[in-house]
């Protein structure tokens, strides 16, 4: 079937930048970054950030913030030729190294937060576990149990995440372990 005029045929390197939009968007990032990680990852040469901008049809302004941000990831290098005013930009060709900044810098961090939060939780729960009415007491302790379990399986997903950081692969033993113990 011809594409009609209603529908104009996709490049190849345009499907791929749009489903690596969408696949980024589930992390929590702007479509636009992962479409011009992907563009850059398909060029065999740097680009600029105006030929970014008249592959994809998106903004000089979407264009230079979506490349900072890719920058401070680490996933998109800047570089200028000698003699040459224009900034070119490539994708690091490592995509692990992407992938493992992110659960290291985002992902890690959110799990500290919760094991903090957690333990704190648990040992007020364990003060009202001591103090207070017998239906308090009752609550508390029934809180303090759930937490401990919160706890224990977040203290595993670190381990696993961890894991996958330094490692690139992970034993999935701990996470079934908690599972039957769960149960």
């Amino acid at each position: 079937m011809e594409p009609s005029a209603r529908s104009p045929k996709k490049m190849p390197e345009r499907l791929v930048a749009d489903a690596v939009g969408r696949l980024i968007e589930l992390w929590g990032f702007r479509a636009v970054m992962g479409r011009i990680w992907a563009t850059l990852y398909l060029s065999e040469d740097p680009l600029t950030a105006a030929e970014l901008c008249r592959r994809l049809e998106i903004s000089a302004g979407a264009a230079s913030m979506a490349l900072r941000d890719l920058q401070r990831w680490g996933v998109v290098i800047r570089r200028r030729e000698p003699g040459d005013r224009k900034d070119w930009f490539e994708a690091e060709t490592d995509v692990w190294k992407g992938i493992s900044r992110v659960y290291r810098d985002r992902e890690l961090a959110e799990i500290e937060r919760a094991l903090a939060a957690f333990e704190e939780a648990a040992a007020l729960f364990a003060t009202g576990a001591r103090t207070g009415t017998a239906m308090e007491r009752r609550a508390s302790r029934l809180a303090l149990e759930r937490t401990g379990r919160l706890l224990e399986l977040t203290k595993v997903g670190r381990g696993l995440v961890r894991a996958l950081v330094e490692r690139g692969r992970f034993d999935v033993g701990p996470l079934r372990s908690w599972v039957r113990r769960a149960r």
